[in-house]
């Protein structure tokens, strides 16, 4: 298995040109369905694809619909949905959303859940890797709104790497699949549960989208080098019960609050 300092060096050598090849082979258009930004059915694979999941706004109590028409499942029958986000885009974020009300790091991001256990109080605890963009009470992002029953992102022009991606990732260990596993790929590229697959993409969003891919691979794997350098396994005792957050930064409290010592 390789060092992930050698795949950080294959994730800088990766030929964007090459990467734009791929995309447009597999092919893709943003239909601005929501699926990925959205909650989504337990039994769907990842995502929210439409005309499956969540159900009516009497059944989800207002949650949007991003395309779906099954109105059995509510609300509690919703996975929230997870995108992780990097310390400093939390707060390009923040910064981003800020412009008629103050944004802290709760409101942008949250302990990714995967490694979270129920404490005594009923409350998440114990350590995790990652954080994840914000949800609301229905599992969709926060900074997700529906125009003219269509999607849009709010921090559009801010949005992380994982969302300027989205629905593709590249073939490298210590490097991310969001929303499950692959279900194409071509060369390095893999390609996610996304309903846009497929259809045509001018070279230049290719490449613009391959760029980004790019960058994204080489930032997750730095990433993950800088959790691995600072882990401290005395953390959790000094933040008092809270929950631990390591990022490349050092370890966090859920509220995005440096632990002492750390």
């Amino acid at each position: 298995m390789e060092s992930l300092e050698a795949e950080l060096d294959r994730a800088r050598g990766l030929d964007v040109g090459e990467l734009a090849d791929a995309i447009e082979t597999i092919g893709f258009e943003c239909t601005r369905c929501g699926g990925c930004c959205t909650g989504y059915a337990p039994d769907d694979p990842g995502g929210a694809p439409a005309g499956e999941g969540t159900g009516d706004d009497d059944a989800s109590g207002g949650c949007h619909d991003a395309g779906r028409t099954d109105g059995e499942a509510g609300e509690t029958d919703r996975e929230p949905h997870t995108a992780t986000v990097f310390p400093d885009e939390v707060r390009e974020v923040a910064d981003a959303a800020a412009a008629d009300e103050a944004y802290d790091w709760r409101d942008v991001a949250r302990p990714m859940p995967y490694g979270l256990v129920e404490g005594d109080d009923g409350e998440p605890a114990g350590e995790t890797f990652e954080w994840a963009l914000a949800t609301d009470e229905c599992g969709d992002c926060v900074f997700y709104e529906e125009e003219d029953d269509r999607g849009a992102c709010t921090v559009h022009d801010s949005r992380p790497l994982i969302c300027q991606t989205y629905p593709f990732s590249v073939a490298l260990g210590g490097t991310s699949q969001p929303m499950g596993e692959a279900v194409d790929g071509e060369g390095m590229v893999r390609a996610h549960e996304c309903e846009g697959l497929g259809r045509d993409i001018s070279r230049a969003d290719a490449e613009e989208l391959a760029a980004a891919l790019k960058e994204r691979a080489v930032r997750e794997l730095t990433e993950a080098i800088g959790v691995r350098d600072g882990y401290d396994p005395t953390a959790a005792e000094r933040a008092d019960g809270d929950v631990v957050v390591f990022d490349s930064e050092g370890p966090k409290t859920a509220d995005g609050t440096p632990v002492d010592g750390g």
